[in-house]
């Protein structure tokens, strides 16, 4: 059974580079909503005439956001019907508090929750600070509305539940604070792999 496997949290909680290291370990496809959608956000950005750096606007939500969900979702459920182990990053926060979300996605390739491994890694830190650390230490570019506008961007950074109807021992929160990230790697892959 092939398994489908999220990374859910707030920008800089380090989700990202988590899911490179379980997808290289265990060869699984990778699909980062962030490098999928870049090109398209870019473009639509610049056509609008906004930042084209920026992705966490209320104009970026309005024009990018669902697009790039549907292009990171239908590749990966591509490499799902072909039985491809498949990793996928992304806040997803609309998503996951939706219960028929994930049963409609799979819906779409003729897969259940009974014949699909469904998995949630959600990566958070334990604090805002820490969050702030991380982001500006990375000093990207896509990083710099969130920044300016820290009061607004931090409602996005609170831990969110899964609704998703899937069995505790498939959805893991895992505090990625440490600055030693081997300890969160191993809870990860011993809750995504067990």
């Amino acid at each position: 059974m092939s398994k489908l496997i999220f990374f859910l949290g707030g920008a800089g909680s380090g989700k990202t580079t988590l899911a490179k290291a379980l997808s290289r370990k265990h060869k699984a496809a990778f699909f980062d909503m962030d490098i999928l959608l870049r090109p398209a956000a870019e473009a639509i950005m610049t056509l609008q005439g906004l930042d084209p750096s920026d992705r966490d606007s209320p104009e970026y939500k309005k024009l990018c956001r669902d697009l790039g969900y549907r292009i990171t979702m239908d590749a990966a459920l591509d490499n799902v019907q072909l039985g491809i182990d498949t990793i996928v990053v992304g806040p997803f926060t609309k998503e996951i508090g939706t219960i028929d979300w994930i049963a409609q996605e799979l819906a779409q390739i003729g897969r259940t929750l009974d014949d699909t491994d469904v998995r949630v890694a959600y990566i958070y830190l334990e604090n805002e600070a820490l969050y702030h650390k991380r982001i500006t230490a990375r000093q990207s570019p896509l990083d710099e509305w969130k920044l300016a506008n820290w009061d607004s961007f931090t409602a996005s950074l609170v831990r969110k539940e899964v609704a998703w109807p899937l069995p505790a021992s498939s959805v893991a929160y895992i505090n990625n604070s440490s600055n030693d990230s081997a300890i969160a790697y191993a809870e990860l892959e011993r809750r995504m792999y067990e």
